[in-house]
């Protein structure tokens, strides 16, 4: 075997390993924030004071954006994995990068939705609230990046 044949096989492994990889984290991030949806369903239907009192209205819109990003995040991982399995070809360091921008995104997001209503001052949502921006960034990057390359391939 040639040493561009061997580069070409090592690649479409590790392209298939890394779909393989973002179509796992994807399901399981559907699966958690799904439980999360179905747990504020259940605050919602016994009535909790502690999500549902008007005071709280700003803890009850965090976690419904943390529930909602995390969901669609988890399909995007989904999508990501079934794309470079699509594209059929090597995939190269942007996967990589894109993946992972990716995986912090689908953390940070919601995640910053999520602290940011489990203490809430006044009206406002706490500090995990500044993971949101930080997320979106990492998610535009790697959106773009998948966008360019499968364009370049």
């Amino acid at each position: 075997m040639s040493r561009d044949q061997k580069k070409t096989q090592g690649a479409g492994t590790s392209g298939a390993a890394l779909s393989a990889k973002h179509l796992r984290l994807g399901w399981y991030f559907v699966a958690f924030y799904l439980t999360m949806g179905i747990c504020l369903e259940v605050m919602h239907g016994f009535k909790v004071d502690w999500y549902l009192n008007v005071s709280n209205e700003t803890r009850r819109l965090m976690f419904t954006l943390a529930h909602s990003h995390g969901t669609l995040l988890g399909i995007l991982h989904i999508a990501f994995g079934l794309t470079l399995r699509a594209a059929e070809t090597s995939t190269g360091s942007w996967a990589k990068r894109a993946g992972a921008c990716l995986t912090g995104a689908a953390l940070l997001l919601p995640g910053g939705f999520l602290l940011g209503g489990i203490i809430i001052y006044g009206g406002d949502p706490g500090r995990g609230v500044l993971l949101v921006p930080v997320g979106g960034v990492l998610l535009l990057f790697a959106v773009i990046t998948t966008a360019v390359n499968l364009r370049k391939n």
